[in-house]
């Protein structure tokens, strides 16, 4: 069996990313692994004004950074010894696979298989995208 060290989640309030953040923690707990949570502040949904306001993008991050917190406390609370939350902007399969895995450098990547909003949570886009292009082993669950 492998033994992941260092876990990264993507979580996005979907309900497949929450079954994907439960598993992660399982697998955290099972390998005493550390659980890198990672959200990504998608800047392609805002309009034009939204996105050229420093203080709106700054806002929607700050809330965005306090939600994923309440994330690391459910992991604690269920037993991870060692979580950590990361907040990103961008498409968040490329963001994900280009930046977040490269600075990371975690073991796995447990992603949910539909995401939340837009057109990619019908074609699952995003997962099929990390799953294609991750250097590292990609669970989807859904």
């Amino acid at each position: 069996m492998n033994e992941f060290k260092h876990i990264l989640v993507g979580v996005d309030d979907s309900e497949d990313a929450i079954l994907a953040f439960k598993y992660a923690i399982h697998l955290a707990n099972q390998n005493n692994s550390e659980l890198i949570i990672v959200s990504v502040l998608e800047t392609g949904d805002m309009n034009v004004y939204e996105a050229l306001n420093k203080d709106f993008v700054h806002g929607k991050r700050d809330d965005l950074e306090k939600h994923v917190q309440t994330y690391k406390q459910q992991a604690i609370d269920a037993g991870v010894k060692k979580a950590t939350v990361l907040v990103a902007e961008g498409e968040p399969g490329e963001t994900i696979v280009e930046d977040v895995i490269p600075h990371v450098k975690p073991d796995l990547l447990v992603i949910g298989s539909k995401a939340k909003k837009g057109l990619s949570r019908h074609l699952g886009s995003q997962a099929a995208y990390m799953a294609k292009y991750a250097s590292i082993i990609v669970t989807v669950v859904r």
